[in-house]
């Protein structure tokens, strides 16, 4: 696969991140062809890329002409054999069910040339159990894009236990020439990056807000104006959804064991009720007005430091377990979810030292194993290592 011609790619599953990845690439000149298990849903895709094509140069970004000829280039059909001859690369965008993934990667392997990469746009599945599915693990790798993958400007690349460094090069190659940012993910570990952060603090506050340590409102109010962070986290899981936010965090907890003990007493009745957040009108909030008026006057009414050692902790087991660097991580968390900072350089700014002493007091108070410091962590604050102050921490 060269990435500096024109490609013919496959993407499998036309629904907001088949649709959105369809139209990125159409957008970069590449040919487009969807795949979806009905005509109808496949329309139904093509017209909102229009809409979002239209929008585009309504908005000045593309001219009328580059719009009609990116439309032009997507085509779509519900045949794998269609779709996968003579394609460069195939990516997969398939609801997170292990079985239809390795289905879909299975067909592919059988109708693509053998030089095509086959990418997953999976969130938090394994990459490595994919690649299984096909002939050809060494070139099966997750291509993870956020939504909506038009706008967001990050990917996380995912390499499994038998992705060649080719392959991985080729698509964090492809990402810069769709103007986004590759992260490099070197270890197919649970959650990637970004969601695995994301997950630390979102039990956090949960359990917080079980123990009735702060109400919803505090601790987002905390988060938003004290933090700095553009949503709380109960606003933050009501706008992911509360079953996404739910199945990531059981794959965590499968993957991580005690560590990411979810707050079932939180979530569960939310999950049983349909309350899903913004898309079904009410989750943590009330989204059928818009979004929730978080209220200014609560901000000191839960640390903030404790999400952010949860966050830091769980960047040190990235880069203790070899999945990742500082580098990547704080850029993941920075453009992924527009946190204000990166875990890895917040620790570095306030002390590695301020942040263990956190964990310890959090971790000898609750006696949960979230808190429970990191042996990286510990080990860069024995030697001396704290941060910025020191002139070595995550970062030298």
């Amino acid at each position: 696969m060269s990435t500096e011609k024109t490609m013919k790619v496959a993407i499998i599953g036309s629904g907001s991140m088949g649709h959105g990845i369809a139209e990125l690439l159409a957008i970069a000149k590449h040919e487009v062809t969807m795949v979806d298990i009905n005509e109808e849903l496949l329309q139904k895709a093509v017209e909102k890329i229009k809409r979002s094509l239209d929008k585009f140069v309504e908005k000045r970004r593309i001219r009328k002409e580059d719009a009609e000829s990116a439309l032009a280039r997507i085509h779509t059909t519900t045949s794998y054999e269609q779709a996968g001859k003579d394609i460069d690369l195939a990516i997969e965008a398939v609801p997170e069910i292990m079985d239809l993934k390795k289905k879909v990667f299975a067909s592919l392997d059988s109708v693509a040339p053998s030089n095509a990469i086959l990418a997953s746009n999976t969130s938090t599945l394994s990459i490595t159990e994919m690649g299984k599915a096909t002939k050809r693990p060494d070139k099966v790798a997750g291509m993870h894009f956020f939504n909506p993958p038009h706008t967001m400007a990050l990917v996380e690349v995912i390499r499994g236990d038998s992705t060649n460094q080719e392959t991985i090069n080729e698509l964090a190659e492809l990402t810069k020439k769709l103007g986004k940012t590759p992260i490099i993910v070197r270890k197919d570990v649970r959650g990637f990056i970004v969601n695995r952060i994301l997950g630390s603090v979102f039990n956090e506050a949960f359990w917080a807000y079980q123990r009735k340590e702060g109400t919803k409102e505090s601790i987002d109010s905390s988060i938003k104006y004290t933090g700095g962070f553009p949503m709380g986290w109960f606003e933050l899981a009501d706008f992911v959804g509360l079953d996404i936010a739910y199945e990531v965090g059981k794959i965590l907890y499968e993957a991580y064991g005690e560590r990411f003990k979810p707050c079932s007493e939180v979530i569960d009745p939310l999950i049983r009720e349909r309350k899903l957040g913004q898309k079904t009108g009410v989750g943590f909030y009330d989204w059928t007005k818009g979004r929730p008026r978080i209220p200014f006057n609560l901000l000191d009414e839960y640390d903030v430091d404790r999400s952010w050692s949860v966050a830091a902790n769980e960047a040190a087991w990235l880069i203790y377990d070899d999945a990742a660097d500082p580098v990547d991580i704080d850029t993941g968390m920075k453009l992924g979810t527009y946190w204000p900072s990166g875990p890895c350089e917040y620790a570095d700014r306030t002390g590695l030292n301020v942040v263990l002493s956190k964990l310890k007091e959090l971790h000898a108070k609750y006696n949960m194993e979230m808190y429970k410091p990191c042996p990286l962590i510990e080990e860069y604050v024995s030697k001396g290592w704290i941060g910025k102050k020191a002139g070595r921490g995550f970062y030298q």
